[in-house]
């Protein structure tokens, strides 16, 4: 992946080590999941995952101790607390997708039913993809990492501009009317 190589042994260097801090055990994941499936209250939880009781407060605990769930009062019941996920939880949809795609890829022979599709089309969505700053879609031969003081230095010295006026150090949010307008 280029000339230079990632501190391994430096945890505070990447976020990896940062989200596997969080999210690195499966009943954390199994509950992320259950989330983007509507679930909300403690006892469900409880029993669609058949996950012991302690170990759910556990895990339900540092997911709001992260800002990946957030504790809410229920509307109908002021005493119960319903567990909702925030924009932090909502942002692990892509990696939650990933690693289903990987599974289904590389599991035995796991046959998805019910089947992830998109909303308007109601067909399967397709293999979640690393993209360029552009929308281009990556393989591992297009990462490269350099050093921040040279980010958008192309290789024979140019110099690149992020599309749409984003800044290098930005996450890009591909905006659906754009990719709506560049289908058609």
């Amino acid at each position: 992946m280029g000339d230079i190589r990632e501190p391994l042994r430096e945890l505070t260097e990447c976020g990896l080590p940062q989200a596997l801090e969080v999210m690195g055990e499966r009943w954390s994941f199994m509950i992320l999941r259950a989330s983007f499936n509507g679930l909300h209250h403690f006892e469900e939880f409880l029993s669609e995952l058949g996950i012991a009781r302690n170990i759910l407060s556990n895990r339900l605990a540092k997911l709001v101790e992260h800002g990946i769930l957030r504790r809410d009062p229920c509307a109908d019941d002021k005493r119960k607390i319903e567990y909702r996920l925030t924009d932090k939880g909502l942002d692990l949809l892509p990696a939650m997708v990933a690693l289903r795609q990987w599974g289904q890829k590389y599991g035995a022979e796991v046959v998805e039913n019910p089947v992830l599709v998109d909303e308007r089309d109601r067909l399967p969505i397709g293999p979640t993809s690393i993209l360029s700053h552009d929308g281009r879609i990556l393989g591992p031969s297009d990462l490269h990492l350099v050093d921040r003081a040279n980010l958008g230095i192309r290789a024979d010295g140019s110099r690149a501009e992020p599309a749409d006026g984003l800044k290098t150090s930005e996450v890009v949010h591909i905006d659906p009317a754009r990719k709506s307008r560049d289908a058609a």
